[in-house]
């Protein structure tokens, strides 16, 4: 049964924001736009969230810093999902809530929007890499063999290994404290996202020249080997050679030329994910966005600019919800 009284309310967590739910289903762990992600993304994408709390899910909405590396910003982003994550059931214990849901990974689910979906796509990425350091470096070496240099292979390899051995350690560290909170264990299924389901909206896999203007400044920034990292080739074979991404839901819109491009590269090149997980609505790249004032669902950034919390149930929000249910049911 939906509960449509329950209150959205978020509580800072370590770096991120958390709307701990009564009886949660589930985590949905949310990754929103570049600017919208830092700025407030509770109140951007206020009526999704609050749509998503009344099925039954804790919210988790992570932040990202503004940076070209996004492999550093990546690993900062599972870091997190480590810190938070025995947060979660002393608060639910403290507070009499369900946290039997926290307790295996696979109830956590990612939702991203925009570049959000492109941190989302490196940390599945990731989940390919092997546990043997050697046979990691051997697979880092094949993917950015042909678009980066030697120092900066190197430099990839060592961020990896570090990120990999520390949350093997955070893992660790995980069971250990909710032990000591409720006496029950966790189940992890990866260090990274195995297992767990992914909802790409509008995703941007943008290069330097998305975020820097006009182009000749960014093709200078790519030149001295300071531009986004990695590029949308490298992001796009890390996907590729994972062979993972098989319990994502992809959701595009008609008139959005930012993500056009990522859209039609996991639709006609990687063939992900099949026809019954892909949705296509109308409007721009910023539909998702939108806050409920009475019966009306406002969105400052997209036309219409008012619906009816009908209309846009319909149009968005009940849509992505049956998406959302129908990757649970694939991936049990």
């Amino acid at each position: 049964m939906v509960n449509t009284n329950l209150k959205l309310r978020f509580k800072p967590v370590s770096h991120s924001w958390v709307a701990l739910h009564p009886q949660p289903k589930g985590v949905i762990q949310f990754i929103a736009g570049a600017f919208f992600g830092t700025f407030g993304p509770m109140l951007f994408y206020r009526y999704l969230l609050q749509c998503l709390f009344e099925q039954g899910y804790t919210i988790i909405l992570l932040p990202f810093n503004f940076t070209f590396n996004h492999y550093v910003e990546a690993g900062f982003l599972m870091r997190e999902q480590y810190e938070i994550l025995p947060e979660l059931v002393k608060m639910a214990s403290v507070a009499g809530y369900d946290y039997e849901a926290y307790l295996d990974d696979k109830n956590f689910s990612w939702i991203g929007h925009s570049l959000g979906c492109k941190y989302i796509s490196l940390l599945e990425g990731f989940t390919a890499l092997p546990p043997n350091p050697q046979h990691r470096e051997q697979f880092i070496r094949n993917l950015l063999s042909h678009t980066s240099d030697e120092s900066q292979i190197k430099s990839v390899v060592a961020d990896i290994n570090i990120l990999f051995e520390e949350l093997t350690r955070k893992t660790a560290e995980v069971k250990n404290l909710i032990y000591t909170y409720v006496h029950k264990d966790i189940k992890f299924n990866s260090v990274f996202i195995k297992g767990q389901v992914s909802i790409l909206l509008a995703p941007a896999i943008a290069d330097t020249g998305s975020a820097i203007r006009p182009q000749f400044l960014a093709d200078i920034i790519d030149n001295l080997g300071w531009g986004v990292k990695p590029t949308v080739e490298e992001t796009q074979n890390l996907i590729k050679d994972s062979g993972l991404f098989n319990i994502m839901g992809l959701v595009c819109f008609k008139s959005d030329n930012i993500a056009k491009s990522t859209c039609e590269w996991f639709t006609n090149i990687l063939q992900k994910p099949p026809q019954d997980f892909r949705k296509s609505f109308a409007g721009g790249h910023l539909r998702p966005l939108g806050i409920q004032l009475g019966n009306y669902v406002i969105n400052l950034f997209n036309k219409p600019l008012i619906e009816s919390v009908q209309e846009r149930n319909r149009g968005f929000e009940h849509s992505v919800i049956q998406l959302l249910e129908k990757l649970q049911e694939k991936s049990t």
